[in-house]
């Protein structure tokens, strides 16, 4: 018997609240969105109609592959990051709440008045950060720069898709070597490097190591190999009185720090995701 989007929603909200998914009940509206090929607003308005049977085969099959592990970003191609609805492939990360307060700490300093606008992404992966603080603040330049074609390809048609390719460049770059001088200067560098000690990567949820690029998660024997390496080769390219801000795993800000304090950078602090760990830590280059 035919069942009524409601009941296809229930169903697979069910589904993944056993399979022990934690915001079960908005993946299995977005799930149910890309079975049915409909936006969310088309959804709440089509509640009470009948769905057809191939539409609730490929609800199963979808629920079936996210309560196995497949993360929801993947298997709707699309994602949200401070609003924005980013492009995402098994090529990149999947963009985290995580992430979003290294955007909400950089804002503030790239309004400082007199400060030139111009900032390099390392690692960009989807493009998440760069192209927040190019959509917040329309001054603002960005290079997003990653070593991966396939994750570069991914944040160029963000950028193209969100309408910012005017004020925002891709670049190959591979941040454990040094960089071409001819890329100038830079008034902030920001990064979310690959940071999980190797060792640790066979701890992971498998959602995350059966799923997401290996590149982008393993940050060497102690986390810390991208961290140097930015440091050593590409804090050259930060302007005096710029900032460089980077992401953190939970137990890191304390080394990092200590590794920007080795390299002269000054005005250090830390900001907090809502856990309460220091999940970002950001310093200043000056005289």
């Amino acid at each position: 018997m035919p069942k009524t989007y409601n009941e296809l929603y229930i169903a697979s909200r069910q589904t993944l609240r056993e399979a022990g998914i934690e915001a079960y009940a908005l993946e299995a509206r977005l799930l149910l969105g890309l079975a049915a090929g409909k936006r969310q607003e088309e959804l709440l308005r089509d509640l009470q109609l009948y769905a057809s049977t191939a539409i609730e085969q490929k609800l199963e099959a979808l629920c079936r592959r996210r309560a196995a592990g497949e993360p929801a970003a993947y298997l709707t191609g699309r994602w949200e990051f401070c609003g924005l609805e980013l492009r995402v492939t098994r090529d990149t990360l999947v963009p985290r709440s995580d992430t979003e307060v290294l955007v909400e700490r950089a804002l503030p300093l790239l309004r400082a008045p007199g400060a030139v606008q111009r900032v390099l992404d390392l690692g960009t992966g989807t493009g998440c950060i760069g192209l927040a603080l190019a959509h917040f603040l329309p001054a603002v330049r960005v290079l997003l720069a990653d070593k991966s074609p396939a994750a570069l390809a991914v944040a160029r048609e963000n950028a193209e898709r969100l309408g910012l390719s005017g004020r925002v460049d891709c670049l190959l770059l591979d941040m454990t070597k040094p960089p071409d001088p001819a890329l100038g200067s830079f008034s902030m560098i920001v990064s979310n490097p690959p940071y999980v000690r190797s060792a640790e990567l066979a701890e992971l949820d498998w959602s995350v190591r059966g799923y997401e690029p290996r590149e982008a998660l393993d940050g060497g024997a102690d986390g810390l190999r991208f961290y140097r390496c930015i440091l050593q080769h590409h804090l050259p390219l930060l302007r005096q009185g710029g900032w460089l801000l980077f992401e953190v795993g939970e137990d890191q800000a304390g080394p990092v720090l200590a590794l920007m304090r080795r390299a002269g950078l000054l005005s250090l602090s830390t900001a907090r995701d809502s856990a309460g760990y220091e999940r970002v830590v950001c310093g200043r280059k000056t005289e």
